[in-house]
């Protein structure tokens, strides 16, 4: 009677883990559709724990989109590119503890007619799942979590010493030309050394006053202000505590040799390409335009046509 007993109880326990790995299986191919492609929607939060998506929220809305496309950061999510759709297929599901999981998924590519990309090879990954309120959420995926905010931070960083330098660049450097309406900096940087409390960047800056005439940004005046900034971290920011510029006339290209050292060439490759400065020009006056709401769609120097911001 007691081994009869032993083999009920057993056969319950089967049961119900079997019953727990395909409810977790079933949760994992669910979890699947909501990974991130190039955004996030609000829908997502549903199925993401509090921290993750606020995490993804932070990655793909609310930093500069240059930033995230430049370091590829979405590659670190399964994503349908290109004309393709990610194809999903849970492979197994480990249940690491009572509220964590991890699933192992494998993804192919398949074209928008269903058909597969014979050149797209099958990827494994690993989403992470953990239990909320009795509900399994996404909670990491492929253990990128921790990068994402460690580039995060970085980004800050860096948006905070180009924040300190366009206002120093506006403030101190925009006072002595003929001002308009609006004073929108160029920041061109060459190199960024961080030290204790300091950091010291080197770059190709630009001041440009514009005076905003219907949808179009017209140039009032502006001028090229290269050399090398160094800057306090002030804990809740940087300041600007000395500025060495590369001088006029004969004196530019010693001074520049000079100033910038040892990356002259990077400076002198940005400083005398005309259409590398334009498409910085129009990347920052769209993310300047951007967040400040104004409603300009073009830029134009004097006796030139104007050029469209987007």
């Amino acid at each position: 009677m007691k081994r009869f007993l032993i083999l009920i109880f057993a056969a319950v326990l089967f049961t119900a883990c079997t019953n727990s790995q395909s409810q977790l299986r079933k949760r994992a191919a669910e979890l699947c559709q909501y990974i991130p492609d190039h955004e996030l929607s609000a829908q997502s939060k549903d199925y993401m724990t509090t921290d993750f998506f606020a995490v993804l929220d932070t990655m793909f809305n609310r930093l500069p989109e240059f930033e995230a496309m430049d370091h590829e950061w979405l590659h670190y999510f399964v994503t349908g590119n290109g004309g393709t759709i990610a194809d999903y297929e849970v492979k197994g599901v480990e249940l690491t503890d009572k509220t964590h999981a991890i699933a192992t998924i494998q993804v192919r590519q398949k074209w928008e007619d269903g058909s597969f990309d014979e050149s797209s090879d099958v990827e494994e990954h690993k989403l992470y799942m953990e239990k909320v309120d009795g509900k399994w959420l996404m909670s990491d995926f492929d253990g990128h979590k921790q990068d994402c905010i460690r580039h995060i931070a970085i980004s800050r960083k860096e948006q905070a010493r180009r924040d300190a330098i366009s206002d120093y660049l506006v403030k101190e450097i925009g006072q002595h030309y003929l001002q308009g309406e609006i004073c929108i900096p160029q920041l061109m940087i060459v190199r960024t050394d961080e030290q204790e409390k300091q950091a010291t960047v080197w770059g190709d800056f630009w001041v440009l006053w514009y005076q905003q005439a219907g949808d179009t940004l017209k140039t009032v005046s502006g001028g090229n202000h290269a050399g090398r900034m160094t800057l306090s971290d002030e804990g809740n920011g940087y300041k600007v505590i000395s500025f060495e510029q590369v001088e006029d006339g004969s004196r530019f290209l010693p001074s520049a040799q000079r100033i910038f050292g040892e990356y002259f060439d990077v400076f002198q490759n940005m400083n005398s390409n005309q259409e590398v400065r334009e498409a910085v020009r129009k990347e920052q006056l769209r993310e300047y335009v951007h967040h400040h709401g104004l409603d300009a769609k073009y830029y134009q120097d004097y006796g030139w046509p104007a050029v469209a911001i987007d």
